[in-house]
């Protein structure tokens, strides 16, 4: 049967030769898959080019992903209906193809579907969200020189579906060295970019850079474009952790009970006020704040959210609290409820042995 768009898949790359064979076996359900190699020293390029796919080289100096993302889109043919970018770290479900035909329409101009950001060693997502990276071929240009964008430059018809599935498998050891200048870079070029700005301070407080963290947070906070609650919460909550690694905990306290009042329908500030109170030794603030977070049970479809509001680290806790008030009978059944999360976790079993042996 005749297809009825054609789709390219396009993308970037760099030393990433051991990506190469699973990532094309992934593409290849496109008609066409366009790589730009933005200077590889390994056999990616050979091994592209021996599977098939259409490689060109180019250095992109000084370096700049938004820069590197619009040479690749060139690549594709201007006759391309539907434009799928990607990354070779990066595999869709088989089947993407035939789907996003039946999805997609001639009024279409951009896809949301599901990302799975990390997973675990099962395979089971940790980290699930929307991304939109699947576009018409003109009418759109990739901005800022890290975390890069999609920018229309028409008016959008987006369509959204739950059954085309991206899973990411980065390569950990690659480094992110080039993030913190280019944020910075971003930020210079668009200083109330509200994006930009919490992205920024929350690479300061990876750095360990408390106070920039901290400044660069709450400058974030006071430009008018910042108006997502769910990344308000975010960057309060950052600026709590950096005020905990300055052992200044009545300021961490202070900017938890403000994320809980910016997002009260999201579990992670909960989770962080709780542990904040685990660890100063407040055992039923803990409590009171991981039951609050568990009266939430939806789970958003959000990059924002933390691993530790849904991973039996609410159990945990709650586990330690009732153990450390001498309550064995509600430390067992916490444990054992945050052991559905992760039955192989040594400390978790040793607690359960613990508390069996005390009950």
């Amino acid at each position: 049967m005749k297809n009825k768009y054609k789709i390219v898949v396009y993308a970037i790359c760099k030393n990433e030769e051991k990506f190469v064979e699973n990532w094309v076996n992934s593409m290849s359900e496109a008609d066409e898959i366009h790589v730009l190699d933005t200077g590889s020293s390994d056999n990616t390029v050979e091994e592209l080019k021996r599977l098939g796919v259409h490689v060109e080289t180019k250095k992109i100096d000084p370096w700049r992903f938004d820069v590197a993302r619009n040479e690749s889109l060139k690549l594709v043919p201007l006759d391309t209906d539907i434009c799928v970018c990607t990354d070779l770290d990066e595999t869709f479900l088989p089947g993407w193809r035939k789907i996003l035909e039946e999805v997609w329409d001639d009024k279409t101009t951009r896809l949301r579907y599901n990302y799975n950001w990390k997973l675990d060693e099962n395979d089971f997502p940790l980290v699930n969200f929307y991304i939109e990276k699947i576009h018409k071929r003109k009418d759109y240009h990739w901005a800022h020189p890290v975390h890069e964008i999609l920018e229309p430059e028409i008016e959008e018809v987006f369509k959204t579906t739950d059954k085309i599935t991206v899973n990411h498998r980065p390569d950990e050891t690659k480094s992110r060295s080039s993030y913190l200048p280019l944020l910075e870079l971003s930020v210079k070029e668009r200083p109330l970019d509200d994006r930009n700005m919490h992205y920024l301070g929350r690479e300061y407080m990876y750095y360990g850079m408390w106070n920039e963290a901290i400044d660069t947070l709450i400058r974030h906070l006071h430009l008018p474009t910042s108006t997502w609650k769910d990344e308000r919460c975010a960057s309060m909550r950052f600026i709590s952790r950096c005020y905990i690694n300055l052992n200044r905990f009545a300021e961490a306290e202070m900017w938890l009970d403000k994320a809980i009042k910016e997002a009260p329908y999201l579990r992670d500030p909960f989770v962080e006020r709780a542990l904040l109170a685990f660890t100063l030794e407040d055992y039923d603030g803990t409590e009171k704040y991981c039951k609050e977070a568990l009266k939430i049970e939806n789970h958003p479809k959000s990059y924002i959210n933390e691993i530790f509001s849904y991973n039996g680290t609410i159990e945990d806790l709650l586990s330690l609290c009732a153990y450390y008030k001498g309550n064995t009978v509600d430390a067992l059944k916490w444990v054992n409820l945050a052991l559905k999360y992760r039955p192989e976790d040594e400390r978790l079993n040793g607690n359960k042995r613990t508390f069996l042996n005390e009950k």
